[in-house]
Formats: structure tokens, sequence, C-alpha cells
């Protein structure tokens, strides 16, 4: 399903895989040195990558993640344990290169680049730190929408320029990932309306909460629930969404526009991936999925979108760690395409 009212977001024109190709492109894998299925799943992403790369041959050397930053207003009502500073606190980390997501970016040679989509605090200039910021923080939607339409709009829009500026300046795949204590409630009430789900399967428990802080959790969302009826996917980001997952969303579309693969994350970067399908339907192509997250709901998450995620760890950080760890599988599978031999150059010996 589409949202008409997105007509006001002039979004690129996104264009589905041409599943023409598949056949003769799985022939091509099929005929590798090796016998046919035996590399399982990674086949599967290699005919995904070469559908999206054709007619050239895919690329996964470069890659960038892009971690979006926000605060949300519903911390303020007590959704999460951690305080809304704690957001720009670890952005600093980030840009100090001592978060996981530093260590993980190293370990697979990925660029790591912070935007400020809305963190409540001024964060000092950087050359990884891109300024986006919409406001402040989002409002708290117990109490009113999170941001106005044209908030959404803005945030959509700059996510979606800030992943097509990557690419115009090399970088072969997208990854998405984010920060911004209180971020899995907004994701809990965007699943509940987009997958849809029901909203108490959607609630987990976040960065931490005991079991207090969970009822209190539910609570707070059950109210924010009750107070739109918001179906569509702008209107849903604008009552319940961030500003880090607006603008995830938005790179998800804007990857998908520059026909280039983007590695979605765990919960909260899957449920942008959501708003960006039901926006965008074409953009889930384009979308490979890292690993089932530990947070309850991701999973009807990933369900609603038919997808199977390359990785299961029981892992529930988010920063866009998980998206890391599944970029040496890209790497793998595009090569699968590029570099091994066909079986039957290695049986009439024209491999030397």
């Amino acid at each position: 399903m589409t949202d008409a009212n997105a007509a006001r977001w002039s979004h690129p024109a996104i264009c589905p895989l041409d599943r023409a190709n598949e056949t003769a492109l799985r022939a091509r894998i099929d005929g590798k040195a090796k016998p046919p299925g035996s590399l399982g799943r990674i086949e599967e992403l290699a005919l995904q990558l070469g559908l999206i790369a054709h007619p050239d041959a895919p690329r996964a050397d470069k890659a960038v993640l892009l971690v979006f930053a926000g605060d949300h207003g519903m911390t303020a009502s007590g959704v999460s344990q951690y305080p809304s500073d704690v957001t720009a606190a670890m952005v600093r980390t980030f840009l100090a290169g001592r978060a996981s997501a530093n260590a993980f970016a190293a370990a697979t040679g990925a660029r790591l680049r912070v935007i400020d989509a809305g963190v409540a605090a001024d964060l000092p200039p950087h050359p990884d730190l891109i300024e986006a910021r919409i406001a402040h923080g989002t409002a708290d939607a117990t109490h009113a929408s999170a941001m106005s339409r044209e908030q959404a709009i803005a945030a959509l829009t700059r996510g979606c320029e800030i992943a097509m500026q990557e690419i115009r300046d090399g970088a072969d795949v997208i990854a998405i990932g984010e920060m911004g204590i209180g971020n899995t409630a907004s994701a809990a009430l965007i699943a509940h309306r987009l997958a849809p789900a029901p909203l108490d399967d959607c609630i987990g428990v976040g960065a931490g909460q005991d079991s207090e802080g969970l009822a209190r959790k539910r609570a707070v969302l059950t109210q924010a629930a009750a107070r739109s009826d918001a179906t569509t996917p702008l209107d849903v980001l604008a009552e319940f969404g961030g500003f880090e997952i607006a603008m995830m969303a938005g790179a998800a579309i804007g990857a998908a526009a520059s026909r280039r693969p983007v590695i979605v994350d765990g919960f909260i970067s899957s449920a942008a991936a959501l708003v960006a399908v039901r926006l965008c339907p074409a953009v889930r192509d384009y979308c490979v999925f890292a690993h089932r997250s530990a947070e309850r709901g991701h999973g009807l998450v990933l369900a609603a979108m038919q997808a199977t995620p390359l990785l299961d760890l029981g892992m529930r950080l988010g920063e866009g760690t998980g998206a890391l760890l599944a970029l040496p599988l890209l790497r793998a599978a595009a090569r699968l395409l590029t570099d091994v031999a066909s079986l039957d150059d290695v049986l009439s010996g024209a491999i030397r």
C-alpha cells in the first residue's frame, strides 16, 4: 500500500528490479565452479546484487555506515531507563571513534558518518558529523504529534539527499544505523500501525528495561496509540516517529533511487525501512536485512516486508553494528559473480 498524502513529497523515481534478467543471472551463478546451490543464501544475495547493478558488475568494496541520531520527546514520559542527554554523549563517542560501531567499521573497512537529525543538544563541528537537524528532538507523542508533516517530509528529503551524495562520492553500499534514546518506543508504534501488528507484540525492553520500566513503557505507548488513528505511512511517521527514523527511511529511498543496496540494521532501522517500503514499494528490492534483533517486534517488521535476515546473533544494540557485520557477506556475494571461474572454464582447462 502507498500513501496518497505522500504526493506532497517529491521523492526520486525508483526502478523495480528487472526480473527478466533473473533467469540468465541465476544460470550464471549456477554455472560457477561449484555445485549449484552449494553456497546457499549467498547465491540469493549474489542474485539480488547482480540484479541491482545490472548491466554493470556488482561492487561492495566501498561502504559507508550512516548513523542517524535524534532525540524523542516520549523519553520524558518514561519509555527509556536512560535520559535523553545520553544521545548527545553517544554522538560524541562516535566522533571520538570509541563506540561499538566504530570498532566494527574499522574491522570491516567501512566509513562511518554521523548525522545530527534532531539531537536535543548543540554539537561541535566535526569532519564526520553531518549537520541536518530538523529540531531539538521530537515532541512527546504521548500528548501530541511527534513532528509536523512538513518536518517529516523535510527529514525524509534530507536523508534521501545524504545517501545520494554519499553514492555520488563513490559509495557502493549504504548501511543505515541509529542512535536515539527512546527510539524503540517510536519503532514499536510504527510497527504497530504499518506492519500492522498488535501493539503489545511490538514492545520490547529497548536499552534494558526492567519489568517495572517495561510496564511503564507499555502504558505510555498505549496512551500514544490511542491519541491518533493514523495508518498511512507519512501520517504514522509524523505522529509517532523520530527524526532519525525519518532520515533513515529517506536514506533507503535515496540508495534505491541510485541503484545501490542498502543494508538495514536491526529493529529501529527496519521500522524506518518499513516506512520507506510503504511509501515506495520498489525500495524493498534494494534492501538487504542484516540480522534478526533480539528486540521484540523485529520479527513482525521483517515478516511485514517478507524479509529473511542474513544473521541471527542475539544482538539488540543498534548503531548499525549488525549492518556492519553483514557487510563482508555482501562483498563475498558480489565477488562470487565477478571473481569465481565458471565450471566450463575449469573443465576445459582454461584456468591456469
